[in-house]
């Protein structure tokens, strides 16, 4: 099986092109293929299969096996992996993933640009428990004696934003593992702790849902600048400071869509040689 290792800010992903590994169970596989020990390693495998013209569909299998709705870190990759590879024409290719259309837009420097689209906000729609019109703003979440106060926010998949005055004391396995699985979160959440540093910027650590602890988050990061600007913490642009670098948002208010700007670099091919 042929490969292609790709990261944005060190978020790390395999991507396949279904076409060429005929019958190949892909999420099957996705343990094996990201284990860092004994396959390639990876946060996770995209499969990337043309649908025509600039359409294409991704697929997203996180390292525990389970598949993510979508994934904004993977996009970008996604769409300088399209280009580089000269699978269509043009430098704004449509992304189909089961948590919508992306659009990413490569500019100049492996630097993409990505039409995230609109956050969805509503309990029904992120999703969160409760009455499904309701939006999850200061969202209580019980952690033993311990209460969080979150923002739910879905940029395609679920994310809950949790403002904390001191990043450097979370601890972000312990609580993030538990948040992802609270009661209240129907198919889990990725979990985004955020400490503000003025308006324009904010640092962000990132426990992901299926993966654990990750360097960066794409949608996540959009998440945290929706979420700035809903409870008044931030500005509609905002820099979001990662463990693996930066990533520029853009909360449009013309529009009301997310667009997040960052780095993507392909890392090296290979081929997986065990027999699956």
């Amino acid at each position: 099986m042929k490969f292609s290792k790709w990261q944005g800010l060190g978020n790390d992903f395999i991507i396949v092109e279904p076409g060429k590994n005929s019958g190949t169970d892909f999420q099957g596989l996705a343990k094996r293929l990201c284990d860092r020990h004994f396959g390639i390693g990876a946060d996770g495998v995209v499969t990337l299969r043309p649908l025509g013209g600039t359409a294409f569909e991704m697929r997203i299998f996180n390292a525990d096996g389970s598949e993510s709705e979508m994934c904004g870190n993977a996009t970008r990759c996604v769409g300088l992996y399209i280009k580089q590879h000269k699978l269509a024409p043009g430098n704004v290719f449509g992304i189909h993933t089961p948590g919508g259309i992306i659009r990413p837009n490569v500019q100049e420097n492996n630097t993409v640009r990505v039409d995230m689209g609109v956050p969805r906000l509503k309990r029904g729609e992120i999703p969160v428990a409760g009455e499904a019109n309701r939006d999850a703003l200061e969202l209580p979440l019980q952690i033993g004696s311990r209460c969080f106060i979150g923002t739910a926010v879905s940029m395609g998949n679920p994310h809950v934003v949790i403002f904390v005055p001191n990043i450097n004391t979370v601890k972000l396995a312990d609580w993030g593992a538990k948040i992802e699985c609270l009661d209240c979160f129907p198919n889990k959440t990725n979990v985004e702790f955020v400490e503000v540093i003025s308006p324009q910027m904010v640092r962000m650590r990132v426990w992901e849902r299926g993966c654990g602890i990750t360097l960066a988050c794409g949608s996540g990061s959009c998440a945290t600048a929706v979420a700035g600007v809903l409870t008044g913490r931030t500005g509609r642009n905002v820099t979001i400071l990662l463990d693996g670098g930066e990533l520029q948002i853009e909360y449009s208010a013309a529009d009301n869509h997310v667009y997040m700007t960052g780095p993507a670099r392909e890392v090296f091919t290979g081929e997986y040689l065990e027999r699956y």
